[in-house]
């Protein structure tokens, strides 16, 4: 992610954020699946971790967990929880081969650009390991647009997801669906999609 604007509301906006994702993401069914599908002590990316909430229910099931965010006050309220090596950076950093069992994008990459996405999904199924599990989850619609708060968001409708996702080396395993409120106090569609690398 590069939208400077979408950084800046991030920034601003941190404690926000980790106060009202903290109880849901924290009791969550898919991270739940995401944890079991993981080896015992293996090493996940929460790639776009925000606060590190997830990262920090991952680390305390017992993986070694990396996090990855954009927004330099995001990754220092990640830095502070045990268990979780956090550093800042964005997308476009996503390197490495054989590196993880399993990389968590839950509404992290809605923000990249729909000309990286390819290039972001290739990325992080040559950083995983051979039959390492991915979910992404998304925003379910078409086009670009900015929320109330000026966040920068790119769209998708569920086929167009998918395919992006085979072309990519990936095998979709599961999709759940589901409406919630954002931090801009609308509520949104989205798609949350199991894959083995």
């Amino acid at each position: 992610m590069s939208d400077a604007e979408t950084l800046r509301i991030y920034d601003d906006k941190a404690a926000d954020y980790a106060a009202q994702n903290q109880d849901y993401l924290s009791q969550d069914p898919r991270l739940h699946s995401f944890i079991a599908a993981c080896p015992s002590g293996g090493r996940v990316l929460d790639l776009g971790c925000g606060p590190g909430t997830s990262a920090e229910v991952m680390a305390a099931a017992g993986l070694q967990t990396d996090a990855m965010d954009a927004s330099a006050e995001m990754v220092a309220l990640a830095k502070a929880l045990d268990g979780v090596t956090a550093w800042q950076a964005t997308f476009e950093a996503i390197a490495g081969e054989n590196i993880y069992d399993g990389v968590w994008a839950n509404f992290s990459l809605l923000h990249a650009a729909r000309v990286s996405f390819p290039g972001h999904l290739a990325a992080i199924k040559h950083s995983l390991k051979p039959g390492g599990v991915f979910y992404i989850a998304l925003k379910l619609g078409k086009g670009e647009a900015r929320d109330a708060l000026g966040r920068l968001y790119t769209y998708y409708e569920e086929d167009n997801l998918k395919d992006l996702l085979m072309t990519a080396g990936f095998s979709v395993v599961d999709c759940t669906f589901g409406k919630s409120k954002g931090l801009d106090g609308s509520m949104a569609r989205w798609i949350s999609v199991a894959c083995h690398g």
